[in-house]
């Protein structure tokens, strides 16, 4: 998975507060133009992996402690939030946030500050109403106002405006309807293949992670604990029993009670 990397995680461990450790020697990669899913349960570390590749981790009272993260070549786990965005590397957060007085434009072009003139800007709006065409149509609807499925469209149109290298997506389909699920996974399939954007995708629903993504990787508490091209880790009993089933005796595995799977190495190269 490593060869062709636009993103490398070498064994990073991250803490908060100086002293929680939440991360231990997490390493994985992503490719150029992929689409990968990071899965794991409520607390395995998904979204705090995202917030270290982004720099978000610094606003928490975070930090990588140990490893190293690289994106196109460069070290960037010392940069801040504002460089990296600048990089390239644009994070869609978990729970919608936005500006909710402001129309659904307004958002958008608030997500533009990167690309800089109003061409630039023009040519962005665009580009978000191809693909999300609901955004077109409620455009000049204040965003508050607006449905949940709506307002996921407008958090990832948003990225989209800053032109970004990577997305990093945490959990796009939390809280919505199926059929808006739906429409929204179509979108990101769409985009990786049209636009060739690669994608890191944090998603509870497993199942539907690993039918848009190429390859995925499983947290349990702060580690990798098995990782692999999509169609392997779905027809993975381990995966199958985890989370989609119980085993024979009614009670739900972890990876700490399964013997058979390989464990990873612990440094990419």
């Amino acid at each position: 998975m490593e060869n062709g990397s636009i993103l490398k995680l070498n064994n990073i461990e991250v803490m908060y507060q100086e002293v929680i450790l939440v991360l231990k020697g997490v390493s994985l990669a992503v490719g150029r133009g992929g689409i990968i899913a990071l899965l794991g349960a409520n607390g395995a570390g998904k979204s705090t992996t995202l917030k270290a590749i982004s720099g978000l981790l610094k606003h928490e009272d975070g930090e990588v402690t140990d490893g190293s993260i690289e994106f196109m070549g460069e070290r960037i786990d010392r940069k801040s939030a504002q460089d990296i965005a600048k990089m390239g590397i644009i994070q869609v957060i978990e729970g919608r946030r936005i500006f909710e007085h402001l129309t659904i434009e307004e958002n958008l072009v608030v997500g533009a500050h990167l690309r800089g003139n109003g061409a630039k800007i023009h040519t962005g709006l665009e580009m978000v109403y191809h693909y999300f065409q609901r955004l077109k149509q409620v455009r000049n609807t204040v965003a508050g106002y607006c449905s949940g499925g709506e307002q996921q469209m407008l958090v990832m149109g948003r990225a989209l405006m800053a032109n970004p290298k990577l997305m990093l997506l945490d959990e796009p389909s939390m809280g919505l309807a199926p059929l808006l699920i739906k429409e929204i996974f179509d979108i990101i399939t769409r985009l990786n293949r049209e636009e060739n954007l690669p994608i890191l995708l944090v998603e509870q629903n497993v199942k539907l992670a690993l039918a848009v993504a190429a390859y995925g990787y499983v947290l349990e508490s702060g580690r990798v604990v098995m990782d692999g091209p999509a169609d392997k880790l779905r027809d993975n009993p381990d995966i199958k029993e985890f989370y989609l089933g119980l085993t024979d005796l009614g009670t739900r595995k972890t990876f700490r009670n399964i013997k058979h799977y390989k464990r990873r190495k612990r440094w990419l190269t």
